[in-house]
């Protein structure tokens, strides 16, 4: 599985990795021909009613195994941190997740503090080198949580991303980068796939590919997309408003294939 799923990851011909929330969005994202799909942590925790990084490492990874034992297309889990800040517990993580029949994951160097929310390079280079010696064949995504969180330093973001590839990670993430010409430079500095989250008034697919991206994720957007569309819906019937009938055409053309007992 993990030779498969990396082969998918093309520079200049990314994989779309469209993020799935609960087994049915995945079973849909399978149907309509993508051909991998990864978990979410913010759309995730929204099914339990909590919001993004209150899910436990229990939790996210019997989710996660759920997604991978209901489709036939590799699944990827976004285990956020490893839901630890020491290195061998973090390898903890991923030898469960391997355990799980993943056949990617990603770790982010993100402590999860306010105060503090980017771990010591050093540290974040330990902790990617602890979860790619227990990675196995499961594809081992390092994230640099760096532009998401503040801090806008290019250099540093290729620094650790550098650091990572060399620490054993197969593909390599910077999220929140918002000009094409910053994710052509990381690109051009780094020698593993580079994933890119699309974001509002970012950089279109197709200038992620130009850039040369390997793979493009959206994070938790669809399941926001579909929590939207019930909160439109749950308004409209609020205002004595049946238009929402009329909008449930897509989903039930393509459930009738994508869901099976």
């Amino acid at each position: 599985m993990r030779a498969d799923f990396l082969a998918l990851h093309r520079p200049g011909d990314p994989l779309l990795l469209p993020n799935a929330w609960d087994v049915g969005s995945a079973r849909i994202l399978a149907a309509l021909g993508f051909a991998a799909v990864a978990t979410t942590s913010s759309g995730f925790a929204a099914t339990l009613g909590r919001p993004d990084g209150a899910v436990s490492r229990v939790e996210a990874l019997e989710h996660a195994a759920a997604l991978a034992a209901a489709v036939d297309v590799p699944v990827s889990a976004d285990l956020e941190n490893g839901f630890a800040d020491a290195p061998d517990d973090v390898a903890q993580t991923v030898r469960a997740a391997r355990d799980g029949g993943l056949a990617g994951c990603s770790i982010e160097d993100h402590t999860g503090r306010t105060d503090d929310p980017v771990y010591e390079r050093g540290l974040a280079v330990e902790r990617v080198a602890a979860a790619a010696e227990a990675s196995g064949d499961v594809v081992l995504t390092a994230r640099c949580e760096n532009h998401l969180h503040g801090r806008d330093d290019l250099a540093d973001t290729i620094a650790r991303l550098q650091a990572y590839q060399d620490a054993g990670a197969d593909v390599l993430y910077a999220p929140g980068l918002r000009d094409a010409r910053q994710v052509t430079t990381v690109c051009r500095e780094v020698d593993r796939p580079v994933n890119a989250l699309l974001v509002a008034g970012g950089p279109t697919p197709a200038e992620l590919a130009e850039a040369g991206v390997a793979r493009i994720s959206v994070g938790g957007t669809f399941a926001w997309n579909a929590l939207s569309g019930l909160v439109t819906a749950a308004r409209e019937l609020l205002a004595g408003d049946a238009s929402f009938l009329d909008r449930t055409g897509p989903a039930r053309e393509v459930v009738g294939r994508a869901f099976t007992v």
